[in-house]
């Protein structure tokens, strides 16, 4: 069961989560740094190093059920040679991410499954299935558009400065406002069928894929 509390399950998900959440914060810090912003550079996030991105609760969400959230890296968004774009890039650098990752992970996973390196339901075989879909599940999760969420940054860089302002006042309520949704199961409702679209389309491409 997926998202159950089956102890292999979560175990599988110790190396997962970290590989996903450190490759969602490097690639915003780099983004960043692309941009103009070297707040992150400075401050040691800009790296591979796990330990420098795990947040305490998004990493226990993700153990728990699938999804949830890093220690935001540090943006000056004042030091971006195009405020709006370099917003709108930044925020979406991180999920876009976890998306090319699940993408090749589904791409090696069905290659080595193919030529029968992978055996069906083995440890491996479930190490795999977590990578794609906790990739897709994290990056589906950071496109809502709730702060702080990539998402809601994403969207304020489509608005009227005036509305900007306004928007990013409901962060103060974010973390409760996530919670709840979490636990009532209202984000499953809209990330499960997202997700099962991306493999749909996953599937599609690489079925186009000579010799696979």
């Amino acid at each position: 069961m997926l998202f159950g509390l089956d102890p292999i399950l979560i175990a599988l998900r110790i190396p997962v989560l970290l590989i996903v959440i450190t490759v969602h914060e490097f690639a915003h810090a780099r983004m960043a740094y692309h941009f103009g912003d070297s707040t992150a550079e400075k401050l040691g996030r800009m790296n591979l190093n796990p330990i420098n991105h795990l947040d305490p609760i998004g990493s226990l969400m993700i153990l728990l059920v699938g999804f949830g959230w890093a220690k935001p890296v540090p943006i000056n968004a004042n030091n971006f040679t195009s405020f709006r774009s370099g917003l709108r890039w930044v925020s979406f650098a991180g999920p876009m991410s976890n998306l090319i990752l699940s993408f090749f992970s589904l791409l090696i996973f069905t290659v080595l499954y193919n030529a029968g390196l992978i055996a069906f339901g083995g440890l491996f075989f479930s190490f795999m299935q977590q990578l794609i879909m906790i990739n897709i599940y994290l990056a589906i999760f950071n496109l809502i558009p709730i702060p702080p969420l990539d998402g809601s940054k994403i969207l304020m860089s489509f608005l009227p400065s005036s509305q900007m302002r306004l928007y990013q006042q409901i962060e103060r309520y974010a973390p409760l406002l996530l919670l709840l949704l979490i636990f009532s199961g209202a984000f499953r409702i809209i990330i499960f069928p997202v997700a099962n679209s991306i493999i749909v389309f996953y599937d599609l491409i690489i079925g186009l894929l000579p010799g696979i």
